[in-house]
């Protein structure tokens, strides 16, 4: 039986000391009512199929309980499944749903907090063990038992006093916890029937409102995000407004999954842990083949774009990064160690020694600009709870470079570093290109007038190519305001790659200048930039748009020699000396079996081309191939093997077969 309150009826002599409120409707219409008339009220006095729909409503842009007595007038929006408002509402709504489930199943389970996140919710709980996939199953079976019943949910405002009283009544420390947070005042709880949370709101009005929902797994999680405070379990659940949504979302979680670079990244055989290196990885000799084509390719294209790579010292006195500002801004993410009873930092960015590379020596306008390369490695201080594979680590390179300029030769040199940009992104089919500028964060260095000169220049070069792009209050650097690039991956995943920092800071600290034409000294700007950004998190992310399959240039193992049995591996040894001998990496597999195991395990390995030699291919001095996801090529000459793949190798293509000869008879695998 539900337990929704009946509707409640607009009363013209109702309201606060008989004051009227405005609602402008959507459609321009105004509707005047009393102060105090709920929301629920007014969407019933405009119609009876819109009161059914509803959820909340938006009143001068803010998102309100149905139940909740409007004060003020404004825009009003009556907010339906709809309205873009609605699924946040869901998401937070099924967050106290989760909850819920969990008190009635798990006695003297702790509840903390749950909020709605992209594609879903969290909530963390402290059961005094990990959660089971079975007990998933069990939680979001009641879940649906909730909905089923159709329980009002319903705010109710209180004193601290009587929130803690209600939080000690239900053994809920943590909940303790937050209310001691908040000011002191008022504060409102939400209650389902036999539940009650903590939250601000909004909500939907019923249980019987949500429905389409999947818990997908749990994970620890400190308290807070704090590693100092207890490790809690934290539930994760995906919402959406209708089941073809869900269902495609786990479709593509599944898709996610499989394509995760920790579990291809074990599987290929290209990267590991070791718990006396946290998060630390080890490249194995296949994952270090691709990390350092990455490195040998952006080296050549450092060439083409005015690069001047360098290499400079891991770690520096501590004095240098009290001067550059990093000892104040960054310190609880820096590595030290002691050295002839003097501090040193292990240098998490390359920048400030490289200004002082810059102001070891004179510099004219005409020398400008400088644009000093650096792969050396970085090390920063990640907490254990937020690490995470190749993506999120505490030590790690980058194709990271500074351009020391003219303050002038901004939008130019943004310019030419959207071209350099593109050609990279390009290579690995990332066209659709996000653009975002990163403004004052609010903790920096440097004057204010310094961070309006930044952000005016740098937002002015943006403007300067055309491309569109948002504005991100507070998410520039604490040196200086940013562009940030974000592409998606086969998966249309979001990553943030490539970035250009605008600094007139450093050059300021570190008393940096040049002789500009008129004979005077002037501050260079420093544009801190990067691409690929972390060579590890750029392999992770890649391991995962390609699922694994690399294309034939960066592929650790290109060519696999395959004999049909061992009567033929003198000639599979043959045809190996001359791929090596082309430059190509490749390996045989002279192993005593069949055929078809040798085939599917390079297809495991996800080598690209496999070579098959037999009889039929000694006799005639060829080769047949078979290419990844591209069919089996018959009486290929190695000659002209060997031109393809070069070929394929200098064009830097995702789909070298694409070339293969179609001439010759193509047998589907």
């Amino acid at each position: 039986m539900s337990s929704v309150g009946s509707a409640n009826r607009i009363d013209p002599a109702a309201g606060e000391g008989g004051r009227n409120i405005r609602l402008t409707l959507p459609d321009g219409t105004v509707k005047e009512v009393p102060a105090g008339t709920t929301g629920r009220a007014v969407a019933e006095s405009i119609g009876p199929r819109l009161a059914k729909d509803a959820l909340a409503v938006k009143l001068d842009g803010k998102v309100l309980d149905l139940s909740r007595p409007l004060t003020e007038s404004g825009p009003f929006e009556v907010v339906t499944p709809r309205h873009p408002a609605a699924l946040e509402l869901y998401r937070h709504s099924t967050a106290h749903l989760c909850a819920n489930a969990v008190k009635r199943l798990f006695s003297g389970v702790k509840i903390g907090i749950g909020p709605a996140i992209e594609n879903g919710f969290y909530y963390d709980f402290d059961p005094g063990r990990p959660f089971t996939p079975e007990d998933l199953e069990k939680i979001e079976a009641e879940m649906k038992r909730i909905v089923a019943e159709d329980n009002a949910v319903v705010r109710k405002e209180m004193s601290k006093t009587e929130a803690v009283a209600i939080f000690e009544g239900q053994h809920d420390p943590l909940k303790i916890e937050i209310v001691a947070g908040i000011p002191e005042g008022s504060l409102s709880c939400y209650e389902q029937k036999d539940f009650i949370d903590l939250c601000r709101g909004p909500h939907v009005p019923s249980t019987g409102k949500l429905g389409v929902f999947k818990l997908t797994h749990s994970a620890g999680a400190y308290w807070k995000g704090d590693e100092r405070n207890p490790m809690l379990q934290r539930i994760y659940g995906a919402v959406f407004l209708t089941q073809k949504e869900l269902d495609e979302h786990l479709a593509r979680l599944e898709a996610a999954k499989a394509r995760d670079h920790r579990k291809l990244g074990k599987e290929l055989g290209l990267f590991l842990f070791h718990p006396w290196a946290p998060a630390s990885p080890f490249f194995l000799p296949k994952g270090a083949a691709v990390y350092n084509l990455l490195i040998a390719w952006i080296r050549e294209l450092y060439v083409k774009y005015g690069y001047q790579e360098i290499i400079t010292p891991q770690i520096f006195d501590e004095e240098l990064f009290r001067t550059s500002g990093h000892t104040g801004a960054y310190r609880e993410n820096m590595f030290f160690v002691q050295v002839d009873e003097r501090e040193f930092g292990v240098k998490p960015m390359n920048c400030p020694g490289h200004c002082l590379l810059f102001g070891s020596q004179a510099w004219s306008y005409r020398d400008l600009p400088v644009r000093y390369a650096d792969f050396a490695r970085l090390h920063r201080y990640e907490k254990s709870g937020v690490t995470q594979g190749l993506t999120r680590v505490r030590t790690f390179s980058q194709d990271d470079a500074h351009i020391f300029a003219a303050p002038e030769s901004i939008d130019r040199e943004v310019l030419d570093f959207l071209r350099f940009l593109d050609e990279v992104y390009s290579t690995f089919e990332f066209h659709d290109v996000d653009i975002s500028l990163g403004l004052r964060p609010e903790k920096r260095v440097g004057p204010d007038e310094v961070w309006d000169r930044a952000e005016a220049v740098l937002e002015a070069a943006i403007k300067a190519t055309g491309r569109p792009y948002v504005v991100s209050p507070g998410d520039g650097a604490f040196y200086g305001p940013k562009i940030d690039f974000r592409v998606n991956d086969a998966l249309g995943r979001p990553w943030q790659l490539g970035t250009i920092q605008c600094d007139f800071n450093l050059p300021e600290l570190f008393d940096l200048h040049y002789v500009a034409e008129d004979g005077v000294k002037h501050r260079p700007v420093i544009l801190h930039r990067a691409i690929l950004g972390s060579l590890e998190r750029f392999f992770g992310i890649l391991i995962e748009h390609t699922g694994g399959d690399f294309p034939f240039w960066l592929a650790p193992e290109q060519v696999r020699v395959v004999p049909v049995s061992e009567k033929f591996n003198e000639y599979g040894e043959k045809i190996l000396r001359k791929l090596g001998e082309a430059g190509l990496r490749a390996t045989s597999d002279l192993r005593s079996e069949k055929l078809g195991a040798k085939i599917r395990n390079g297809e495991l390995d996800k080598v690209p081309a496999l070579l098959i030699v037999g009889e039929r291919e000694q006799t005639a001095g060829t080769v047949s191939l078979r290419v990844r996801h591209g069919g089996e090529f018959k009486d290929q000459k190695i000659e002209e093997l060997l031109r393809m793949m070069k070929s394929a190798v200098d064009d830097r293509s995702l789909a070298w077969h694409a070339g293969a000869p179609a001439k010759h008879q193509r047998t589907e695998t």
